[in-house]
């Protein structure tokens, strides 16, 4: 008879017993393994916090282990392996089917939807909204005041979408390192203006220049960027000589702002559009913002004359970029304007500007048209900027990652999202390109009436509703529209207002006309037309005639009854928390004939 062997470890490690003491020494094994590693690393700040999470670890790590090794046991069984076999084939059969299901079915809800559009007259594609190519030698764009530019354009394209290093050929590339940007204008030292310096003719508040004066004078300490006269010279007079290290280049744009048309060399045909780089857009505003401070200083030194061709430059500035497809394009163009509608309102507050040159300044202002170029930025934004995209990511899934801005994340990271979007099925970049386009050309564009002139924020507040009840479950088909069309809703009213601006702008430019002729403000604004003005432009809100009131001192008060389309007897209504920033959603849309006292 065999005697039982008197130690565990001489026993045989077969059977479940067996299975139960191998699999705990390799829990207890992991566990050391990983305790002391952690240890050593400082991983956790206690002891007891360390224990606990290798005991974590050390449990995944062994539960992992079992179920594989069971698995490969159970695979070596040839019956098992063919029940693997097979249900491999039927899951790959499986999917196989399910691509082809969504790739036959995205792209037939997106042709059947592109077909519709089209036969209502919408065009698909970026050559669609492509500006085109205007004469080189008309192109306000292409003045030699904007060669620096253009070429730090080209080479900030090269740096990033090709080796820095090396050109087309493969040569070592020289970059210009002398090239000097001459739009890089600055009215302050690190774009820190003094408080108060620049007056808000929404609020009606006056530029004051002797804050500009003070502001210089203490730069003038610490740097020679602003210089200051040896002699004592008015607030305006000073900031004059400061800003007249820009009179050539303002000079140069002055006179390539004679030219009929402008179309910026922009690299339209980059894949993917969203790679399009548009650095001229912060040169020209701050431009424009130069050009605002210098018209407002050259009204109180009194020339007038001056301050008017500044503010024709800055509302060319503002047009140069009308016909490009893109909204923040769009919304640099109206921000321009507000710009240039200080100094014109300074000018009409303080009766500096004559009857020719308010005429000259209302035919200026009357070729803006932001409605219309509301919608030319909305069908950029989905041909290029949506449906461009998407299709880039559609033919090179594999650039996911560098598209949405994770160029520098870990490798691991990429590897698997590089995955995951090999493994999308080409139907649903075609569904992504239906809900980001059905919302645009069904709800936003539409809210623009080019033809009345209006935009109803009724509408625009039903359009958001419906677009973001849409959106409300994420699934594969909506993912990218979730990201871009809840951002688009407030485009719409930017537009109304930048609009409504030019046109209250228009109608007191006409009211002072009368003033100069009359003596004194009309008692309502039919006698403006057709002498002053051909037709008194209407509220875009409601389409009604504007609000207009004669002040108990003889000035005026002209307004918009606003977003929130109620007439609050011309109140302006300030952002929570923020002295000078007006709250565009409440109250009126205000223009007053004077500066409002305090």
């Amino acid at each position: 008879m065999n005697e039982e062997p008197k130690s565990v470890w001489k026993k045989s490690w077969k059977g479940p017993q067996g299975l139960f003491l191998f699999w705990l020494l390799v829990l207890v094994a992991a566990f050391l393994i990983i305790f002391l590693f952690g240890w050593l690393a400082r991983i956790a700040t206690s002891t007891t916090d360390l224990a606990f999470m290798a005991m974590i670890w050390a449990i995944v790590i062994a539960v992992a282990g079992f179920l594989i090794v069971s698995f490969i046991r159970w695979l070596c069984h040839w019956r098992n392996f063919k029940r693997f076999l097979f249900g491999a084939v039927c899951f790959v059969t499986l999917i196989a089917l399910f691509h082809v299901e969504e790739d036959w079915r995205g792209k037939h809800d997106w042709w059947r939807f592109k077909h519709e559009w089209e036969a209502r007259g919408v065009r698909f594609g970026a050559g669609s909204v492509i500006p085109a190519p205007v004469p080189d030698d008309q192109n306000f764009a292409l003045a030699p005041v904007f060669d620096t530019v253009d070429k730090l354009m080209d080479q900030k394209w090269r740096t990033q979408h090709r080796n820095p290093h090396m050109d087309k050929n493969g040569d070592q590339m020289e970059w210009d390192t002398n090239l000097v940007n001459p739009l890089e204008m600055t009215i302050s030292e690190s774009g820190e203006s003094p408080t108060n310096g620049i007056g808000n003719w929404q609020k009606a508040t006056v530029s004051d220049l002797k804050v500009w004066q003070d502001y210089y004078r203490l730069m003038a300490a610490r740097t020679n960027q602003f210089p200051v006269p040896a002699q004592p010279q008015t607030a305006a007079q000073s900031v004059l000589l400061v800003l007249g290290r820009y009179d050539s280049t303002i000079e140069q744009l002055h006179q390539a702002a004679r030219l009929p048309y402008s179309r910026f060399p922009l690299s339209y045909d980059m894949e993917p559009p969203a790679g399009i780089l548009l650095p001229h857009l912060a040169g020209l505003k701050r431009c424009a913002q130069v050009l605002q401070l210098r018209a407002i200083a050259e009204l109180q030194n009194g020339q007038s004359d001056k301050a008017l061709a500044d503010v024709k430059l800055m509302l060319r500035l503002s047009d140069s970029i009308r016909t490009e497809p893109f909204l923040i394009s769009h919304l640099v163009r109206i921000a321009i304007a507000h710009i240039a509608l200080q100094p014109v309102w300074e000018g009409l507050a303080a009766h500096q500007w004559s009857d020719a040159q308010l005429g000259g300044l209302d035919s200026e202002l009357a070729k803006v048209d932001l409605l219309t170029d509301y919608q030319t930025a909305m069908r950029g934004e989905l041909m290029l900027c949506e449906i461009g995209d998407i299709e880039y990511l559609r033919h090179f899934p594999a650039e996911a990652s560098d598209l949405m801005g994770d160029s520098a994340g870990d490798r691991s990271g990429r590897v698997l999202q590089w995955t995951i979007w090999q493994a999308i099925p080409h139907g649903w970049f075609y569904q992504n390109e239906l809900h980001c386009a059905r919302p645009m050309l069904e709800y936003y564009l539409p809210l623009a009436d080019v033809n009345r002139r209006m935009v109803r924020p009724g509408d625009v507040q039903r359009a958001d509703s419906v677009v973001t009840s849409g959106l409300k479950h994420a699934n594969p088909y909506n993912i990218i529209a979730r990201l871009i069309l809840p951002a688009l809703g407030g485009a719409v009213r930017k537009s109304a207002y930048g609009q409504e601006s030019v046109d209250l702008a228009r109608v007191a430019i006409a009211l002072e006309r009368y003033r100069l002729v009359h003596g004194k403000y009309p008692e309502s604004l039919d006698p403006l037309a057709p002498q002053f003005m051909g037709i008194i432009p209407h509220d875009i809100i409601n389409g009604q005639p504007l609000h207009y009131q004669r002040t108990t001192d003889g000035q005026f008060v002209l307004y918009s009854v606003g977003w929130n389309e109620t007439d609050d007897g011309g109140v302006v209504v300030l952002s929570k928390g923020s002295t000078s920033r007006v709250d565009i959603s409440k109250g009126d849309w205000v223009w007053h004939s004077s500066a409002v006292k305090n």
